[in-house]
């Protein structure tokens, strides 16, 4: 269909009237959008075939699945499967579902709506409703970047053997590796991440083969088990594991992400962009939920087989690879694994940061000096509290991260539960009834999952 036809206008005239209509159930009007200088820019094939389509709107999915692989998940799946073997695959299962519930609803509200979540948090309640809910989403971030600054750091030391503190501030330069990628188109950022996720699904894939896992038991650690509630010990880990998966930031920023593609503004364009860039996030989160499930096989396979049940240092974890599968080639997989884990990690974390500032903010400044600012602001704590701890707490600051993560949970989970099955918000863009039933009881689980956790600390 030609675009100048009448056709085609008044196809458009009544999705602009249906966003009007849908701006009545917020408290603001909606502003800019979400990383302006990439709004849009990735255009998507309105004619074609279904794979022609979806080819267009594969890429987001990608970057948020990168946060469900980060090396906050490598710390947790190397303790979980060093000290209880292939037990905690059922959590590692159970998140992922999670994870994609809770995604497929960022993308209503960022397609539907035309907001990301912080945006629709500043535009729906009051300034000290919101600005707490900000805080929370800062302290999530910075919680993502401690992760992230001691993982790659660890792997910079592993590999070239940098020291610890010169490898932190190491990564905090990857901001300039954005704004270079970025110059090209988003696409770029988008090649460079699947690519980094390429290079770790190998790296993992031969690290396997060589431990030679017991399968059996790897199909049985799927069912859950009694001891994941009474065991203190496995349930710190399964919320580092839930925390390490479903992770607050990624909540922002794939409801931002799927504003880059150009679709178009009428009711059947929006309810089409729902739908592929549902399938893109499905698809790659099940390729993040691989790569986990393979970090704590291995962990299982070759740690708590040799009883060794408390290896929780990704130093450690490398140091006793070679030994343990006799081959030299194993713990250099693993180093660079976990460098393009923390590279692409940084990426998506700077990415939701500036999305969480502006949105909640309406922080408007240079593309290029946004990006700067909200690293800045994220990574600093995560630096001090690197550096200050020294090298042998490592290992405890990634698990209490992703512990962190998940206490934070709530507060982007809850809000977004709520305004994506609001139809005078959403109108018909909405979430069906069994999806909010699902993501309702995914966020009861996480509430009461982390009230546990606080109950069981206080009481010793």
């Amino acid at each position: 269909m030609d675009a100048r036809s009448p056709e085609f206008a008044s196809e458009t005239e009544a999705g602009a009237v249906r966003d009007i209509s849908l701006d009545r159930g917020w408290r603001g009007a909606r502003g800019e959008p979400a990383l302006s200088d990439m709004f849009a820019t990735v255009p998507t094939a309105r004619q074609g075939s279904f794979w022609r389509k979806l080819l267009a709107f594969l890429g987001p999915g990608y970057l948020v699945a990168v946060g469900y692989m980060d090396p906050g998940n490598w710390a947790t799946s190397l303790a979980g499967g060093s000290k209880f073997g292939y037990s905690l695959l059922t959590v590692a299962l159970l998140s992922n579902v999670m994870a994609i519930v809770l995604q497929s609803l960022c993308t209503r509200l960022g397609v539907g709506a035309g907001r990301d979540l912080a945006q629709a948090c500043r535009d729906s309640y009051p300034r000290w409703v919101a600005w707490p809910l900000w805080l929370s989403a800062e302290v999530a971030i910075t919680a993502t970047d401690l992760a992230e600054v001691i993982g790659t750091a660890i792997g910079l030391n592993l590999l070239f053997h940098i020291p610890l503190a010169i490898g932190v501030v190491i990564t905090a330069l990857d901001v300039f590796l954005i704004l270079a990628l970025q110059a090209f188109g988003f696409r770029w950022i988008e090649a460079f991440v699947v690519a980094m996720l390429g290079v770790i699904a190998t790296c993992f894939a031969v690290q396997i083969a060589l431990a030679d896992p017991d399968w059996g038991a790897v199909i049985r650690g799927f069912v859950p088990s009694r001891e994941l509630f009474v065991d203190h010990d496995m349930l710190y880990l399964a919320l580092g594991i839930l925390g390490a998966t479903v992770m607050p930031h990624n909540l922002y920023l794939h409801s931002g992400l799927v504003q880059t593609r150009g679709y178009g503004e009428a009711a059947a364009d929006k309810h089409e962009a729902i739908k592929f860039a549902t399938i893109d996030s499905t698809i790659a989160l099940c390729f993040a939920f691989v790569i986990n499930a393979s970090i704590l096989i291995l962990a299982a396979a070759t740690f708590y087989r040799t009883g060794r049940t408390d290896v929780a240092e990704l130093d450690q974890a490398h140091s006793f690879l070679a030994p343990l599968l006799g081959s030299t080639l194993a713990p250099t997989l693993f180093a660079i694994a976990l460098i393009c884990c923390g590279l692409n990690s940084t990426i998506t974390a700077t990415l939701s940061g500036q999305i969480v500032m502006e949105g909640f903010l309406n922080f408007r400044v240079a593309p290029w000096l946004r990006r700067l600012v909200t690293r800045m602001i994220a990574i600093l704590p995560a630096v001090v509290v690197t550096i200050w701890a020294g090298e042998k707490a490592t290992g405890q600051l990634l698990i209490l991260s992703q512990v962190v993560l998940s206490l934070q949970l709530p507060f982007a989970v809850v809000p977004l539960v709520m305004f994506t099955a609001s139809k005078s918000k959403m109108g018909a863009y909405a979430a069906p009834r069994w999806l909010t039933w699902l993501a309702t009881v995914t966020a009861a689980l996480i509430i009461g999952l982390n009230a546990k956790l606080v109950v069981d600390y206080l009481s010793g």
